[in-house]
């Protein structure tokens, strides 16, 4: 097999889709995870097929470490490899302080954010790891700015995610180095995607880019730019990282 592959969560939108576009231009088969939107999934995927890549699309809840492992079988099956893990599949829900935060909600924004990229990097980890005969490869997770910040009175509880996901990173980076698997992750500012909308804000970027450092929000593109670095040979000895892609904030 000449190409590498990838496979990108919550791949669908925004951040997910954007790298799962620059992957394939820079020659990955790419495994497009969603949650739900089966036309939006395969929307990208026509987009790369059409382009002359590679793709196909699996749902699965990264929750449900079911979904998980029959995502990682139909990689198995469709490549019989793994070479990069892009855990970008997420959740955000309605801005409110912890006051009137339900158990549920806290339970399913860390079942996602949290839980769901560790599953998911367990088992590319087991399909990489020199010790088990592979090629090695890179994870890389997607943070936020928000697990330096907080969100107060917004989001505790997704800030509260993604310092979990920086510990993960982390603490894994040293765990599997030697088994020629590298660890990243990006930690995303304010970005023009429509995850705002889902946190019941559709107007942030607007309201927020121009008080920004850089006087813009960043686009998804540009995480994406950053993500493929991070995979790339370019940033082979880059471990652990987190790369705040916010443009100063």
């Amino acid at each position: 097999m000449t190409f590498k592959t990838i496979l990108i969560t919550g791949g669908s939108r925004g951040i997910g889709a954007a790298t799962a576009m620059l992957a394939a231009q820079q020659g990955y088969a790419v495994c497009i995870n969603y949650a739900a939107n089966a036309a939006a999934a395969q929307a990208v995927c026509d987009a790369i097929l059409a382009s002359g890549g590679q793709a196909f699309a699996v749902q699965g809840d990264v929750a449900l470490e079911a979904d998980v492992l029959r995502l990682f079988a139909a990689i198995d099956a469709q490549w019989g490899r793994l070479d990069a893990l892009v855990n970008n599949a997420g959740v955000l829900e309605q801005q409110m302080s912890l006051a009137t935060m339900s158990a549920a909600r806290l339970q399913r924004v860390f079942a996602t954010n949290v839980i769901g990229t560790m599953l998911c990097a367990r088992e590319a980890v087991n399909r990489m790891s020199t010790a088990n005969g592979k090629n090695g490869g890179a994870i890389i997770n997607v943070s936020s700015v928000a697990a330096r910040l907080g969100a107060p009175k917004q989001y505790v509880d997704y800030a509260s995610s993604k310092g979990a996901v920086d510990s993960f990173t982390y603490g894994l980076a040293q765990e599997v180095a030697a088994l020629g698997i590298r660890v990243n992750a990006v930690a995303p500012g304010i970005i023009d995607t429509d995850i705002h909308a889902s946190g019941g804000d559709p107007q942030r970027v607007a309201r927020i880019g121009s008080g920004l450092p850089m006087q813009r929000a960043g686009t998804a593109d540009e995480v994406a730019q950053a993500i493929m670095w991070l995979i790339s040979d370019a940033a082979s000895y880059v471990n652990g990282s987190v790369l705040d892609v916010a443009g100063g904030r």
